[in-house]
């Protein structure tokens, strides 16, 4: 009996010639798993897809900060109170807003009139706030100008 040596799996893969149409579709194969995955489960977006997100986020953020400074506009008047109480009054989102942009509390400094997206947030936030809420905001005021 011979004595053969057993070929390692170097020696196999070495003598195993993969052709090259299998090697390039192999490749083209991985490349596509790859995107799919990536787009569908790895969060990527394309550059135009990021462009629309940013504006989104920067107008809602701009939004946001009109909303916050058209509460504190609102609180600051002698007789927010009652205002709040006629605001919660008002059934309709519609209404509300008008009555919010009636009053200038949303409109920014450097500008004319106040931005709708930014009255409406405004009005959201108001009339969910409770009287309660109304109260302790108001004493806290009053606290840090007292000791100001």
């Amino acid at each position: 009996m011979v004595d053969e040596k057993k070929p390692s799996r170097w020696e196999e893969l070495k003598e195993s010639q993969v052709s090259k149409t299998t090697l390039v579709w192999s490749c083209v194969g991985s490349v596509v798993v790859a995107l799919v995955i990536g787009f569908t489960l790895g969060g990527w977006v394309t550059g135009g897809t990021a462009r629309e997100m940013q504006e989104t986020a920067g107008q809602e953020g701009r939004f946001d900060l009109a909303s916050a400074i058209c509460v504190e506009n609102f609180m600051a008047q002698p007789d927010a109170r009652e205002r709040l109480i006629e605001l919660q009054e008002i059934n309709s989102t519609f209404r509300q807003r008008q009555f919010i942009e009636s009053g200038d509390w949303a409109v920014m400094p450097g500008r004319e009139s106040a931005s709708r997206q930014a009255a409406d947030l405004c009005a959201r936030v108001l009339s969910n706030l409770e009287i309660q809420e109304f109260e302790m905001l108001e004493e806290s005021e009053s606290l840090e100008s007292d000791q100001g």
